[in-house]
């Protein structure tokens, strides 16, 4: 790169020209990191196949968020998974019906019950704090003590230090209350951001639990395939249904969606609750991933329907708690 020397008229002109490069170079950088460690993946056998099925296979995850945001959210999703089809989910260790699914995992340590490792309080006027002492994670609150609505507010105001100390005292209250954790995640995916991802991966090594990383956010996310190590685990994609699909027919969504999967591992992310009075009150002005949202993913993923395409479909489906012991090895 030539030598950047003040005092010239065209100054300017060379500065920018030496930006232009710096910036080339890191993009290659990146790129070659990517096809790199996308390489070592192709070269060494595929998580399916890891799994003990062939890397031609379908395996799913059919993964209910929110587990402990409110009773109506347990007891759906209690209901779902004893029916069988959905067969994995996350859990909110900051809500106040935290206890409550914890009393079931406890009873239940065969569960497929990871954690929604949460940072933000997005409803309107159904809110929470942080586990953490509010003295200790000051940035993680507004003022009245509650976690921000939003994972920008998240970003801006709290520190890498606090949201560490923060996702670490929730890993610990789920284990002081008896929950076999599975594997960790993050609530609308604040721990995805650049300030905190080398965090969410550093905790989840320490405590040995497989972390939500996508295959395909590689290249979707700045930064994240030179933090990635070979130990770590990584699935195919995660689908979610988003407000402009809702209207067109959550089923027929999900039907397509089903009919359409990737060979590999994929993931499904619902939110299952009853559209009952408790959920109308906790996403009051909320439509968008509201009670009736709620009720129809409880209802296609517990229906006869969505047990007949996967069998279809040939879709085998799979727990974190199955990945997870690969990480044992």
């Amino acid at each position: 790169m030539p030598a950047i020397r003040p005092g010239k008229s065209n100054d300017f002109h060379t500065i920018s020209q030496s930006i232009q490069r710096i910036m080339k170079y890191h993009f290659l950088f990146l790129l070659a990191q990517v096809a790199i460690l996308t390489s070592c993946m192709a070269q060494k056998p595929t998580l399916a196949e890891r799994l003990g099925y062939s890397k031609e296979d379908k395996l799913l995850i059919i993964h209910a968020d929110d587990l402990g945001v409110a009773h109506s959210e347990n007891r759906a999703s209690i209901s779902a998974f004893e029916k069988g089809i959905v067969n994995s989910g996350s859990i909110m260790v900051p809500c106040p019906w935290f206890p409550e699914i914890a009393d079931y995992s406890r009873e239940h340590p065969e569960a497929d019950l990871g954690l929604h490792l949460t940072l933000t309080a997005e409803w309107k006027t159904y809110k929470w704090g942080p586990v953490a002492p509010i003295t200790e994670v000051p940035g993680l609150v507004n003022e009245r003590g509650f976690l921000y609505e939003n994972c920008q507010e998240v970003v801006r105001k709290a520190s890498v230090e606090e949201v560490e100390k923060e996702i670490r005292a929730q890993i610990e209250r789920a284990y002081a209350f008896g929950v076999n954790v599975s594997h960790l995640d993050s609530h609308m995916g604040c721990l995805f951001n650049p300030k905190f991802f080398e965090t969410y991966l550093k905790v989840g090594r320490e405590y040995g639990l497989p972390v939500l990383l996508l295959i395909s956010g590689l290249q979707q996310f700045p930064g994240m395939a030179e933090k990635i190590q070979q130990s770590d685990i990584l699935i195919e994609d995660v689908f979610m249904i988003y407000p402009a699909q809702a209207k067109e027919g959550m089923a027929e969504f999900y039907s397509n969606l089903l009919k359409n999967l990737p060979v590999g591992v994929s993931q499904i992310l619902i939110h299952v609750a009853y559209d009952d009075a408790e959920m109308q009150a906790v996403t009051t002005d909320h439509p968008d991933y509201g009670a009736n949202w709620r009720q129809q993913d409880y209802d296609f993923f517990t229906s006869e329907q969505c047990r007949k395409i996967l069998e279809e479909e040939g879709v085998k489906l799979v727990t974190w708690r199955e990945i997870g012991k690969l990480t044992e090895d």
